[in-house]
Formats: structure tokens, C-alpha cells, sequence
């Protein structure tokens, strides 16, 4: 809420999700829609009616979503022809428009408010505290929520020893992946002795179905301004790069325009609140390379060299950007550093795990409900996140596994749907906490078919410098790919076994060492399924369709018509009500008829 909103209770604010999900939806046309209508009722009315168009609320499932405050209501899927009913029927007279308030599928429950909603209800926004709440393009929103508030602490009171050890005492761990304690890093980098030093953000963030980093830029820049400027401070840098994806143009704009806001206010540049210290960042476009993510490769590329890692016998901390000690943290690791400052290490650490400090972000996605963009304490269970955070399964299905970690993570079965989320726990199990990906699949997901599709984009996104990681993934490919084509041998599961060790020890950087694990859990969980492929040529999923064949169990079937309906090439025959049939001549495999069908009936022969 604006300031003016805080100190006058009647000022009633719009707030529009104009993240990149929801603009993708139109929420920019609901957006435009409401200030049209406002400026046509003009008056006092008008007056006391702010729209703003904020960032991502994390609900992408049921967007564009539209707040209404102080009334503390929430509209989903809302469309711009919506906007006269939500000015005549919310704004003037303060009813709710029931047919735009969020159903839970299974209760039939309205919900007026979002926090009332399971989808919210488990989470705590610390990263994501003001996102959704604030215009990302007003730096007095930012303000109002204590923003620059820790940086003016850490100028006035606090010597960068001193915040480095706030740091080290919270137990930050790197948001990016690899979870390394934050404070250490900032303190290897400030006993140097070089000058110039660096910082950088690495907002990358080239994980399929990953979209953290993103929506933090796009929404609230500022908290990683202010965390850069902060952790610049401890470690003596002048200079700081926020290398971002070269896709998110949204968050490029933001991030351009806060800098800017941040310059004029007196937050960036020389003499940073007449502290005698300077310091100035500059944005620098990514290389287009899943490979550039990785932090040795990210620097070669904003030296304008071609992005590949380097091994490192020496730690950027020591010799970085322009071979000068360089402290490198992803964007959420920048966004938490005002929260640790003004809350006290002590305070923040209360969150999560012994050993995992604080929250995180994850973007869930894949068979869920509720996909979206989640923070919860670290420790959380996977079930809570998928089934109460998330909502469960769609279409009656079982839950089978989830992914985490992005493409290098590892697969989980359903049988451990009860453990914690935090950096030890998911490595112990084969995966890894990566930049916070979680992609859910239902029992219609084949598991081999998984690990072939991640090893398929690894392998095009390997850099080819190391021998191990260029030809290994692609060695282990070409066996997944003969697997999923039903020509695979038995031999080649302890063939890709011995390739997936080897590349773990013996790759370059985190991308070779990593890559292995979508295949390397799926054998240790999910072996049934590549004897099955291998032995028996069949796909339990249904998905691998040279070894797949659908047919309707007649004593399930009860006519309704839908497979018939949604069957692209018209193979299924029927009447209403009449058992149906598929014809396996004209069947092209798609599996559109067992993913429609509600009644089971549609089996994998």
C-alpha cells in the first residue's frame, strides 16, 4: 500500500498482477480497462482510488489475480470486461463479484480473501515480502515497506565487519544451488588484499520451468539493489553487475528504472547517503547459455569472453571478474541480505532448519493444482508444498514424483513425499535444492522419458569444453533414447550407472557433475520402469509410444463421450452411453483419450 493509502483509511487501492504470467493473460488490458473507467468517473471518486500494477503474486495458476485494499478481497482470472462489475458492484458499493472469487475444486468453497486461500496460507514471504504489494517501478512504494532502511543502518552504525558477521550468524546459505554459507563467501572476498573488488547478482536463472529470480527482479528490484549496495559495503567493492537472463526483458526495464530511482535518491553512486562510501551497478545482458549460470562461466561472459567455467583451484573470491576477488550470490540471496539486517541474524535464523537457515522459493509446477511461485520455511515437507500449498493432483490421478533442482535435480518418489525441504535432505536422496525448481508428475509421467528429455537439453547446453561432460551426456542420451525407442539392452543400465559416476567426479564445472542426476534417481527409484522398457518393451506410462497401445476396459466405460471428443485423429468410436472402442490403426498414441478419460477406463495395454 502507498503512503498516502497508510495514512488515509478511506483510500482504497487496485492492485493489478502485472507479472510476466499474468500479462501474458491480459492483465495488462484488466489493468488499462480499471484507469479508463476511474478517469470516466473522475470526481472524488476518482480521487480516492488508486490503481497500481505490482508484480507477481505467485498464484499463476488463477491469474491475472486483482487485490482490492483495505477491503481485502481477491478476484482470479479476472478479464477486462470484468471491470465494470468489480467499479459498480466492489468499489462503489462494497460487494463482492462472487463469480470472480477463487472455488476450491473440492469443498465448492468461496474464498473472499487470498489469505484465507491453502495456496497462501502456508507460506512465509520474506524474499518475496513486497512483491505483489507494491508498483516495482515507484521507489516511494519501496520506502514505505522499510525499504533502504538496512542499508542507512549498516552506513550510520555497522562496520563491514560487523555485517559480515550479521551475515555469517543468520546462516544464509546460497539461494543459487549450491547452498554455500553467504557470510564465508563475503568474508574470503574482504581479506584481500587486490583492489578493485566486485559484486555480483546472478539473476540467469536458465532453469526450465524456473521463473524465482524473475519475479523478484520484475517486482522488487530494490531488495536486491539494496542487498548488493549492502554486501559492496562489507566486502569493499565499488563496482557491482546484475547479470540477467537475456529473455527477461520485464525484469531489464525494472531493474534499469530502479537503478535510476536509486542514482537520484541518493542510494547509488558517490558519497551513498554522505557516508563517504561509493558504489554504482551496471545491468549486463546473459549470453543466452544455460552453461553462463554457472558462476566462472558468468563472469567470462561480462568480460565479453565466451561464457565456459573454468575449474576452480582458485575461488572467485580470490581471483574473479577481471581476475579481482568478486563475491557472486543469485537474486534471492540479495533480497533476503535488508531482511537479516533489519530483523536481526538472530531473528531471521529462527526460520527453517538447524543446518538450512531461513526460506525459500520455488516455483511449482507440472501436475498440481495450484502452480505458481511459493516461499516457505526450510523443512517444509514435499507433501505439504504439493498437497497443501499446491492442492493435490488434477483429474483423479496419483501422485508418482516430483523434481527439484531444475534440469541437473533428481527425482523423488512418492514414497518419500514426507521429507523435509532443505539443502541436506534432498542431497541425501539424490537431488539437490538447485535454484529452487519443483516440477510434479502424476502416474501418466515415464520416468525414463524424464531422464531422457533432461539428458537432451544438458547436452545442448553443455559448453563441450571438458571431454567428460560433452560426450557423456550424449553417450548417455543416445542409450536413453534407444531405451525409450524399445531397443534397449539390459547391460545398459549399469552402463549409464558407471557414465552418471563418472561424470560427477570427473566434469569441469556444476553442470557436468550434476547432470547425471535425473538419470541416476530415476534407476535408483523407478528401476521397474527401465526393465520394463528394456525386458518387456512396454511403457507402464503410456508415453513412449513405439511400445505403447491404449484400450477402453469395457467394464469401466460409461459412454460420456469425452475421449471420442478430444481424440485428435478420430480413432475412438462410440454412442452416448455405449461402451467405446479404439481404433489401433488409426490411433496416433497422443494419450489424449487416458488424460480426459474421468471414469479410469482408458488403460495401457
Amino acid at each position: 500500500m502507498d503512503q498516502r493509502a497508510m495514512l488515509e483509511p478511506n483510500i482504497r487501492t487496485v492492485l493489478v498482477c502485472c507479472g510476466t504470467g499474468c500479462l501474458a493473460n491480459g492483465s495488462m488490458d484488466v489493468f488499462r480497462a480499471l484507469q479508463k473507467r476511474l478517469e470516466a468517473e473522475g470526481g472524488e471518486f476518482q480521487v480516492r482510488t488508486y490503481t497500481k500494477a505490482t508484480g507477481c503474486n505467485g498464484w499463476c495458476e488463477k491469474g491475472p489475480l486483482v487485490k482490492i485494499v483495505p477491503d481485502d478481497i481477491t478476484y482470479c482470472n479476472v478479464k477486462a470486461s470484468d471491470v465494470p462489475a468489480i467499479v459498480d458492484k466492489t468499489l462503489k458499493k462494497g460487494e463482492v463479484v462472487k463469480k470472480l472469487l477463487y472455488r476450491d475444486p473440492k469443498t465448492k468453497k468461496y474464498f473472499k480473501s487470498h489469505r484465507e486461500i491453502s495456496f497462501y496460507t502456508k507460506q512465509l514471504k520474506v524474499a518475496l515480502r513486497n512483491i505483489g504489494e507494491i508498483d516495482p517501478a515507484n521507489i516511494q512504494d519501496y520506502i514505505a515497506r522499510d525499504g533502504y532502511q538496512a542499508l542507512a543502518k549498516v552506513l550510520k552504525s555497522m562496520s563491514p565487519e560487523q555485517v559480515i558477521d550479521e551475515v555469517q550468524r543468520s546462516g544464509l546459505r546460497g539461494r543459487g544451488g549450491a547452498g554455500f554459507p553467504t557470510g564465508l563467501k563475503w568474508k574470503a572476498c574482504a581479506s584481500q588484499a587486490a583492489e578493485p573488488r566486485y559484486v555480483v547478482c546472478n539473476g540467469d536463472e536458465g532453469d526450465p520451468g524456473a521463473f524465482m529470480d524473475r519475479s523478484i527482479m520484475e517486482g522488487d528490484p530494490h531488495s536486491v539493489i539494496e542487498g548488493m549496495i549492502i554486501g559492496a559495503y562489507a566486502v569493499g567493492a565499488a563496482a557491482g553487475f546484475i547479470y540477467v537472463r537475456d529473455e527477461y526483458d520485464l525484469a531489464v526495464v525494472n531493474l534499469g528504472r530502479a537503478i535510476e530511482d536509486a542514482r537520484r535518491s541518493g542510494y547509488l553512486g558517490d558519497n551513498i547517503l554522505g557516508s563517504g562510501f561509493s558504489f554504482d551497478i551496471e545491468i549486463v545482458r546473459g549470453g543466452g547459455a544455460f552453461v553462463c549460470g554457472e558462476e566462472t562461466a558468468l563472469l567470462a561472459s561480462i568480460e565479453g569472453n565466451v561464457g565456459e567455467p573454468r575449474d576452480k583451484y582458485v575461488y572467485p573470491t580470490e581471483k574473479g571478474l577481471w581476475g579481482q576477488p568478486t563475491v557472486i550470490n543469485n537474486v534471492e540471496s540479495w533480497a533476503n541480505v535488508p531482511v537479516i539486517i533489519n530483523r536481526g541474524a538472530d531473528e531471521w535464523a529462527r526460520v527453517g532448519t538447524a543446518t538450512s537457515k531461513g526460506t525459500k522459493v520455488f516455483s511449482l509446477v507440472g501436475k498440481v493444482y495450484n502452480t505458481g511461485l511459493v516461499e516457505v520455511p526450510m523443512g517444509t515437507t514435499l507433501r505439504e508444498i504439493i498437497f497443501d500449498i499446491g492442492g493435490g493432483i488434477p483429474n483423479g490421478r496419483q501422485f508418482k514424483a516430483v523434481q527439484t533442482g531444475g534440469p541437473s535435480g533428481g527425482c523423488i518418489p512418492a514414497s518419500l513425499i514426507d521429507l523435509p525441504v532443505d539443502f541436506d535432505s534432498l542431497t541425501s536422496v539424490g537431488s539437490m535444492m538447485g535454484s529452487g525448481g519443483m516440477i510434479v508428475m502424476d502416474d501418466r509421467t515415464c520416468m525414463v522419458e524424464v531422464a531422457r528429455y533432461y539428458l537432451n537439453f544438458l547436452a545442448g547446453e553443455s559448453c563441450g569444453k571438458c571431454v567428460p561432460c560433452r560426450e557423456g551426456i550424449r553417450r548417455m542420451l543416445e542409450i536413453l533414447t534407444r531405451i525409450c525407442n524399445a531397443q534397449g539392452h539390459p547391460e545398459d543400465l549399469e552402463i549409464l550407472s558407471s557414465l552418471g559416476e563418472t561424470l560427477q567426479v570427473a566434469s569441469l564445472c556444476g553442470l557436468g557433475k550434476t547432470a547425471p542426476n535425473p538419470v541416476l534417481s530415476t534407476l535408483r527409484y523407478f528401476r521397474d520402469e527401465y526393465v520394463a522398457h528394456i525386458v518387456e518393451k512396454r511403457c507402464p506410462a503410456g508415453v513412449c509410444r513405439s511400445m505403447t497401445e491404449f484400450y477402453i476396459d469395457a467394464s469401466l466405460c460409461t459412454g460420456c463421450g469425452l475421449c471420442k471428443k478430444n481424440c485428435p485423429a478420430d480413432a475412438i468410436s462410440g454412442e452416448i452411453k455405449e461402451v467405446h472402442v479404439i481404433d489401433q490403426d488409426r490411433c496416433i498414441k497422443c494419450g489424449e483419450c487416458i488424460n480426459n478419460c474421468k471414469f479410469q477406463a482408458v488403460k495401457v495395454r
